[in-house]
């Protein structure tokens, strides 16, 4: 694709012509994926000391998932959604988020099992995306942003080791929290599941 097409169209300006597919919203999610793999050399560098790379490593993880809702009300309020977006918005998402889990269980952190359990679902249904993307574009629902939300917020709770000046109460709020993110990504992925059925059985 040559850069006249790549930067036709809107990068931030807001309006109702095409926006181009290099506009700022999306310019920020790659630049959240381009983050992740300095976030997981960070983490794993500290090698479970919970030291200064392990602070920074966190920061770093908060700030890459605070962009999600940076791109996303730039691309709603200036109408700057594309197919692009929709696509790669949920990737960096899952790469972020899954990568983090990976991590925190090679540091053993974090039971394996948890981590198994939402990237066979993360997975499943970026395949699924892949695999009808010629059809449709599938974006996040409502229930999926609340997962990744979920997700982020109990990853943050494991990353900064809180219980150290606070106590090992800790400890049981950071399993609530991704108790209640494990449910959310689990129901949300069976929602998946019964909406691309129904779509099957109709388009048959």
């Amino acid at each position: 694709m040559a850069s006249s097409e790549l930067f036709s169209g809107r990068i931030l300006r807001a309006g109702d012509t095409p926006a181009s597919i290099a506009n700022v919203a999306n310019i920020i999610t790659v630049v959240r994926i381009l983050m992740a793999p300095v976030f997981f050399w960070l983490l794993l560098a500290d090698a479970g000391e919970w030291g200064v790379l392990r602070y920074i490593a966190a920061v770093l993880f908060v700030v890459a998932i605070a962009t999600d809702a940076v791109d996303g009300h730039l691309a709603r309020s200036r109408n700057l959604i594309t197919d692009l977006g929709k696509l790669l918005d949920p990737i960096a998402d899952k790469l972020l988020t899954g990568g983090a889990l990976v991590c925190l269980s090679i540091l053993g952190e974090l039971a394996w099992w948890v981590t198994l359990l939402i990237l066979v679902r993360e997975l499943g249904i970026t395949v699924y995306r892949m695999a009808v993307l010629r059809d449709r574009v599938i974006p996040a629902s409502r229930g999926g942003k609340l997962k990744t939300v979920l997700q982020a917020v109990a990853i943050s709770l494991f990353l900064f080791p809180l219980w150290g000046p606070l106590g090992d109460w800790v400890h049981w709020v950071n399993g609530a929290v991704m108790t209640a993110a494990v449910i959310a990504t689990l129901v949300t992925g069976l929602d998946y599941l019964v909406k691309a059925v129904r779509h099957g059985r109709s388009a048959s």
